[in-house]
C-alpha cells in the first residue's frame, strides 16, 4: 500500500524512463486538474501523462523532498511542458498558477444559496444550473429524499474541471452525503431523520462543542409528553418555513401555519432546512447526555448559548438575550 501511494509500482511508470528528469524550465503550456484526495503518485501520473515531468518517480522524489508539497490544493493548474520535477512541485504550490474553480457549500446553507453561488461564479449558463436543480432525480438522490435536494449537498469545495457540468457537481455533492452516512453505518431508513435533525443543529448554534447538546434537546423535546409535549419550537425551522435564512422570527413568522413551523406542529419538520456539516451529523448520532429541554443564544456576537431543563430558568435566559438586543440596537431585527 505504501509503495503504491508513493508511486513505486505505478502501472504508468513502466512507460516512462524510470527516475529520469527534465532539466527544465520547460516551455509551452499544459492544464492539469488536481482532485481532492490525489496523492503524490497520482499527481505525478497526471503530470507524466501530460508531459509536464519526464517520469513519475522523479516527481515523487521531488514531492517527498519538499515539506510544503502536502499542502498542494485541489484545483486546475496551468503549467509548462517538460519542467523539472522540482519546478513542477513549486509551480503547484504557487497560487498564481491555480484557477480558483471550486463551488463552495458552506455548512448551514440552503440549496437555494448553493444554486446562487454557482450562478455567481459565471462558469455555467443560468439555464444549465436551473435545469440541474430542477431535476433532482437525475442527481443520484436516494428514494428517502423524496426528490428534495435540501440537506443532501455535502459541505466542502467542489472543483470545476473542463468536463464539469452543474449536474455532475451536484451529483458529487449528493454522493458525498450518502458516502458519509454509509461510513457512519446509519441505516438508510434513518437518513432523512438524521439529516433533518442535523440541519436544525447546524442552524441553531455557532460552536461545534454545543452541537451535541442541541441534538439532545431535540430528542428530549420530541420524547417529552408532560412539559413541551413533543413540540420542538425551533426558530430556525420557523424562519425556513417563511423563506428566511437568518434573523429573529417576527410574530407573523411564528403564526405562519406551514409544515416547517415547529412552534405550531409537533415533531420534526418534513425534511432538512439546510445542508449540515459532518460535525452536526455526528452530533445527532452521538448526542450529549443531559435532560435539557430549552436553550437560547444570549449573545449573537459570541454565540454564547445557555441550556436548561427548567422553564423559569429559560425565561430568565431569554431576558438576558432581550437585554443584549437592547444593548445592541438593530442587531435583533
Amino acid at each position: 500500500m505504501v509503495g503504491n501511494q508513493l508511486g513505486w509500482f505505478s502501472a504508468g511508470q513502466s512507460q516512462s524512463e524510470e527516475g529520469a528528469d527534465y532539466p527544465g524550465p520547460g516551455s509551452g503550456e499544459a492544464t492539469i486538474t488536481i482532485e481532492s484526495g490525489d496523492y503524490g503518485t497520482l499527481i505525478g501520473q497526471k503530470l507524466y501523462e501530460a508531459d509536464v515531468v519526464k517520469s513519475i518517480e522523479a516527481f515523487t522524489r521531488a514531492f517527498d523532498a519538499n515539506p510544503a508539497a502536502a499542502s498542494i490544493r485541489p484545483g486546475t493548474y496551468t503549467l509548462k511542458l517538460q519542467m523539472s520535477a522540482a519546478q513542477a512541485v513549486e509551480a503547484l504550490l504557487d497560487d498564481a498558477n491555480r484557477t480558483d474553480n471550486a463551488v463552495m457549500v458552506i455548512p448551514g446553507e440552503t440549496y437555494n444559496q448553493v444554486r446562487d453561488s454557482m450562478l455567481a461564479m459565471d462558469k455555467f449558463s443560468a439555464e444549465d444550473v436551473k435545469k440541474a436543480f430542477d431535476d433532482p432525480a437525475a442527481l443520484g438522490l436516494p428514494d428517502v429524499a423524496n426528490n428534495n435536494l435540501e440537506g443532501w449537498l455535502f459541505p466542502g469545495a467542489y472543483e470545476i474541471t473542463p468536463e464539469s457540468t452543474p449536474q455532475s457537481i451536484l451529483t458529487e455533492m449528493v454522493s458525498a452525503t450518502v458516502d458519509f452516512l454509509e461510513e457512519q453505518e446509519v441505516p438508510e431508513s434513518d437518513w432523512m431523520r438524521v439529516l433533518t435533525e442535523a440541519s436544525i443543529v447546524e442552524r441553531e448554534v455557532v460552536y461545534t462543542d454545543e452541537m451535541p447538546k442541541v441534538a439532545r434537546v431535540i430528542e428530549n423535546r420530541i420524547a417529552d409528553t408532560t412539559e413541551v409535549h413533543g413540540v420542538l419550537g425551533m426558530d430556525s425551522t420557523v424562519l425556513y418555513g417563511v423563506g428566511k435564512v437568518g434573523g429573529i422570527p417576527t410574530q407573523a413568522d411564528i403564526e405562519d401555519d406551514n409544515p416547517y413551523n415547529t412552534r405550531l406542529n409537533k415533531g420534526l419538520p418534513p425534511g432538512p432546512i439546510a445542508n449540515p456539516s459532518q460535525d452536526a451529523i455526528l452530533a445527532v448520532l452521538n448526542p450529549a447526555e443531559g435532560d435539557w429541554l430549552y436553550f437560547v443564544t444570549v449573545n449573537l456576537d459570541t454565540g454564547e448559548t445557555l441550556f436548561t431543563n427548567n422553564f423559569e430558568e429559560h425565561t430568565a435566559n431569554i431576558k438576558k438575550f432581550q437585554q443584549w438586543c437592547s444593548d445592541n440596537p438593530g442587531r435583533c431585527n
